[in-house]
């Protein structure tokens, strides 16, 4: 703990750009409440519902070869500026959507502000190996995987409550608020470009980006390895959860707050815990212990409360992987290759994501129990932690 707060003590930009994670962030989950309650409370068709979540995933994917691209071409700042304005703009329209008439507009709403979104965390993301050493890097994306964590935590909490009580409306306007905050603060903020003085056209960049992945193999291994984290994007699971199994118990928002909140808290925990104990060789059994635990919490749903257990414990081990195989990868990448690398990662990582949240929803109207779903995802991770075995035996 004391080596985060020496950081973000003398590097003022990293800390700043912390502030700003940690206010969108916590705002973010808000309006992602929201919709998954706006959807339910509407009757939207199971379909609908991991629809809405693959969305939250798949312009990320489908943008990360030119977003890659776009950041290593223009000015940093304005660009996260102006990232940051259509945030704000489309979280606005979300206030207006009162039926499932305008079901197409929704989805396009979360499609047009997840992929800003995921282009924003890209530049930054990308801009950490500047601003930072290796060791410090280490420590950043640890710091952000756990701010990434308590805004969950806190945000799902305090939403599940807060929808219950003020309605989805009030919720997306809290959202809004948040997040012209984060513009005025990344207004005051100076920080470096990433923009390449000599910089090529956009497609030349892209093909440049492909070469440098064809001839550094390993990259493409960790980028791989990292993106099995994304099976753990399972928000179509849990509103499916909420929606289907335990509905009988608590209101929707109040159960998907419950879990969430749960498994975030863990996601802190774990972070602060690990730490300390990860390394090339110690990753390999936390692949272990992340599957094993998911696939608890898949035998544990048959009840609502002792499922908490599988919850609390699949949380403790995501954040770190999550940080770490981020770390390996920037590691070994070259500082002109940062922008359009962190993209295409993002890019097969969000792919993952949206094939989970697709699936998950395609699953469970063929017939297929939540159980199984969420033991099938926790098998994923065992064969990944012998991938990264023979990554290590090919690359030693």
């Amino acid at each position: 703990m004391k080596h985060y707060i020496a950081l973000l003590q003398n590097n003022e930009t990293l800390r700043r750009l912390s502030v700003i994670q940690l206010i969108c962030y916590f705002g973010a989950w808000f309006s992602h409440m929201g919709i998954y309650t706006l959807l339910i409370q509407l009757g939207a068709p199971i379909w609908a519902l991991s629809t809405a979540a693959a969305f939250t995933f798949l312009p990320s994917m489908l943008l990360a070869p030119f977003s890659g691209a776009i950041i290593d071409k223009v000015n940093t700042k304005r660009f996260m500026l102006f990232l940051t304005a259509i945030e704000i703009v489309t979280v606005f329209w979300l206030i207006f959507i009162d039926s499932l008439d305008a079901l197409w507009i929704l989805l396009g709403l979360i499609f047009v502000r997840m992929g800003t979104g995921s282009i924003y965390f890209q530049t930054e993301m990308s801009l950490l190996p500047k601003l930072l050493n290796n060791a410090e890097l280490k420590l950043a994306n640890e710091i952000h995987s756990i701010i990434w964590s308590i805004s969950y935590a806190f945000g799902m909490a305090v939403a599940g409550f807060y929808i219950h009580y003020f309605g989805t409306t009030s919720a997306f306007v809290a959202d809004m608020i948040l997040y012209c905050i984060g513009f005025a603060l990344l207004l005051r903020l100076n920080i470096p470009s990433l923009a390449q003085k000599h910089a090529l056209h956009v497609k030349a960049i892209m093909l440049e980006g492909f070469t440098y992945l064809k001839e550094h193999p390993k990259i493409v291994h960790l980028i791989f390895l990292h993106a099995c984290v994304g099976l753990t994007a399972y928000d179509a699971l849990i509103a499916l959860l909420a929606d289907q199994q335990y509905k009988h118990l608590l209101s929707v928002p109040l159960i998907i707050g419950f879990i969430n909140a749960s498994r975030a808290v863990s996601l802190v925990l774990g972070q602060f815990f690990l730490s300390r104990h990860i390394n090339p060789q110690s990753l390999f059994y936390l692949f272990i212990a992340q599957g094993l635990s998911i696939i608890l919490w898949g035998v544990l749903q048959f009840d609502f409360y002792f499922s908490f257990i599988g919850i609390l414990l699949c949380g403790l081990f995501t954040t770190t992987l999550w940080s770490y195989t981020y770390t390996l990868l920037q590691y070994e990448t070259d500082e002109a290759f940062y922008g359009r690398v962190i993209a295409y990662n993002d890019m097969i990582f969000m792919g993952v994501s949206t094939f989970v949240s697709f699936a998950i929803g395609a699953l469970f109207e063929w017939g297929m129990g939540l159980w199984l779903i969420t033991c099938l995802l926790g098998s994923a991770f065992l064969g990944f932690a012998f991938y990264w075995r023979w990554i290590q035996r090919l690359h030693n």
